[in-house]
């Protein structure tokens, strides 16, 4: 694959989580604290939407993999995906303030067909990457670009929607969201339109499609991708609470929410480091070795924001200090666990007999957005269960419940992530060219 389309690649990847990055760090914060919408509410209709992806996501994936078209089959969707989901996005950051059943109705039925449309773009851009190379480090590098041009899309919007917004409300900050809404989805679609236009399918096989009976076999029959499926979970919903705790942390514990955007800063350039290390680190170690260091010091940075929370150490260079190391280890992970779940493309077809890129893509795309909404659930159960009431000043209990959900929680889940891995995962190097000589794929 040329440079020159990984770097369109990576322009859509930059897009994508741009999209993404607002999405999941400020939805819940725009309907609960903003709009008055419960947390408890909100955290269930996330946690349904991604039971529904459960279906959905697969039947996607399934269609893309039977799609015929002298544009292949996976740019056709990237690009009608994408524009649905730049008016969704759009109307959801719109929602008025009225009465609550209105905006309840209003944001269930917006976030059920946000996730829809975005998993008509997600799909088969991810699923893209088996087809444009068969060797592993190639991939690899690929994921690296992707990875980090996300990375990089999900810190901008991470850090400039904060004062974007209060730049741009001048004091209405739903007026703001609104605006910055907009202004992210025309940078959406111009981004992924010269993805589209730049790359193609370089890998190509050739089989009969794939029926909605033998959709879920193809799922549960590759136990690597079961395995890969579940350590992502676990990853995610660990840090994916702490992202989303990260606003209401800075409001109401360290009582400046401005400083969120510079948290966020450090969070993503800590991120894009990593990734951008990943083929040096990938060098020297085996693709088990990364996985135990990534998840070792993001640890690390748990502990040490927990250990500042319990003494009331909020020192802005220690809390900054901390969550570079968090975030060091979810950039490794996010280029590591990409890169497995291509592998598990070649697995599935020596196992099974066909292959299928979108299909097994189809779970990043879940898995994803299932750990975005477990968090999301956990976030909003916990918020209740510690007594938060939005827009007000916290009691210290409150403070200190929300302290162990967002630093303490998610060391259990990066622990369980670990061992699943280590035990279950066997696509090693040696085994993986295996796989390639037996499928007669070569390398491309």
């Amino acid at each position: 694959m040329k440079s020159k389309e990984k770097m369109y690649y990576g322009a859509g990847a930059l897009g994508k989580d741009l999209v993404y990055g607002f999405v999941s760090g400020y939805i819940l914060f725009f309907l609960n604290d903003l709009l008055g919408i419960s947390a408890l509410f909100l955290g269930t209709l996330f946690l349904f939407a991604r039971a529904f992806d459960a279906l959905n996501d697969p039947i996607m994936g399934m269609i893309v993999e039977n799609t015929r078209s002298r544009h292949g089959k996976f740019r056709p969707w990237i690009f009608i995906g994408t524009l649905l989901n730049a008016i969704i996005i759009v109307l959801l950051f719109s929602i008025p303030e009225t009465s609550m059943s209105v905006m309840k109705w209003s944001a269930a039925i917006l976030y059920v067909l946000w996730g829809v449309t975005y998993t008509l773009m997600d799909i088969p851009f991810w699923s893209m990457i088996p087809a444009l190379s068969t060797q592993q480090k190639e991939r690899e590098n690929i994921a690296v670009v992707a990875r980090v041009c996300a990375g990089i899309g999900f810190t901008v919007v991470t850090v400039a929607t904060v004062p974007l917004v209060k730049a741009l409300g001048a004091g209405d900050d739903l007026a703001g969201y609104r605006m910055v809404a907009m202004g992210i989805a025309v940078l959406f679609v111009l981004l992924i339109t010269s993805t589209v236009k730049n790359v193609s399918e370089h890998v190509s096989v050739v089989q009969d499609k794939v029926s909605v009976k033998s959709l879920f076999n193809l799922l549960l029959a590759n136990d690597q991708l079961m395995v890969v499926m579940a350590t992502v979970v676990l990853f995610n919903v660990s840090t994916y609470i702490t992202t989303t705790l990260g606003i209401y942390f800075f409001k109401y514990d360290v009582k400046n929410e401005v400083l969120y955007s510079v948290f966020a800063a450090v969070a993503g350039i800590a991120q894009i480091l990593a990734m951008v290390g990943f083929p040096l680190f990938s060098k020297k170690l085996t693709r088990k070795q990364i996985f135990t260091t990534g998840v070792s010091v993001s640890i690390f940075g748990y502990v040490g924001l927990f250990s500042a929370g319990q003494f009331g150490f909020f020192s802005v260079p220690f809390l900054f200090v901390s969550g570079f190391f968090i975030f060091v280890g979810l950039g490794l992970m996010n280029i590591l666990t990409t890169a497995m779940l291509a592998d598990t493309v070649e697995y599935g077809e020596w196992k099974l007999g066909v292959r299928s890129e979108s299909i097994v893509f189809s779970v990043q795309t879940f898995v994803v957005k299932l750990a975005s909404a477990l968090s999301a659930f956990v976030v909003g159960l916990g918020l209740d269960v510690v007594g938060f009431i939005p827009d007000t000043v916290q009691s210290t209990a409150t403070l200190a419940g929300m302290r162990f959900l967002m630093f303490v929680v998610p060391i259990f889940g990066l622990i369980g992530s670990l061992l699943i891995y280590r035990r279950l995962y066997k696509i090693d190097a040696a085994f993986y060219e295996k796989l390639v000589s037996e499928l007669g794929l070569g390398t491309k």
